[in-house]
């Protein structure tokens, strides 16, 4: 992650007067340990870590960050939180592409963190307007040959998870982005999607995810 970064910023140094690095832990137990080589660039004020299950209530947090907390609930409060965050969307987003795009990647968690509901009560659960079966993760679950239930989850469920996350986040960051862009982040593996959540905080304009994917 460091020489990408590093690569990035000296290519498009013109641009940029200064950069911030961010990485995202679900605990602190998933911490690299052997970082001590690093330790000038790891302890220094540009470099930041989130760890998930300490952002606290996610009635506190912005959308995009509650989605992420989601992620690491504890399954007694995973269920509560989860009609919570989907209410919130409702009142919150009122674009409907966006809307729909939260209320995907929010089902696809609920989804992978549910994988022994139905289709019917993972909807009833989440009280909102919006069909499982129309959703991208469940065309692209039909289409993979899966059957219905908790085969779906683990086979699939993660990298749909990771990638409708980093769809909204580049929508979010760069603007509405090109259909041909999108079919090719859509064929990433799970470890080049999570590179790519990493990298996206670095881009500035569509051409930099381009230019990211070509290296790819």
């Amino acid at each position: 992650m460091s020489s990408e970064s590093s690569n990035h910023f000296y290519r498009n140094r013109k641009k940029f007067s200064d950069w911030q690095a961010v990485v995202i832990y679900t605990s602190r137990s998933k911490e690299q340990k052997d970082v001590y080589p690093f330790r000038s660039l790891l302890n220094s004020d540009q470099f930041h870590r989130i760890y998930l299950d300490e952002l606290g209530d996610v009635r506190d947090l912005p959308l995009g960050l509650a989605l992420m907390a989601l992620t690491v609930a504890k399954p007694k409060k995973a269920k509560e939180t989860a009609q919570y965050l989907a209410e919130r969307v409702q009142k919150e987003i009122t674009d409907r592409q966006t809307n729909r795009a939260i209320m995907e990647t929010l089902t696809t968690i609920v989804v992978y963190t549910f994988n022994n509901l139905s289709r019917a009560e993972v909807e009833k659960m989440l009280g909102v307007d919006i069909t499982l079966q129309e959703t991208r993760f469940y065309k692209e679950v039909k289409a993979e040959g899966y059957d219905d239930g908790k085969a779906e989850g683990e086979a699939i469920g993660k990298t749909e998870g990771r990638r409708s996350l980093i769809f909204l986040l580049l929508d979010r960051k760069l603007g509405k982005i090109p259909a041909r862009t999108k079919k090719t982040i859509a064929a990433l593996d799970l470890t080049k999607l999570e590179t790519l959540a990493i990298a996206l905080l670095d881009f500035a304009t569509i051409a930099d995810l381009n230019a990211w994917l070509k290296q790819k």
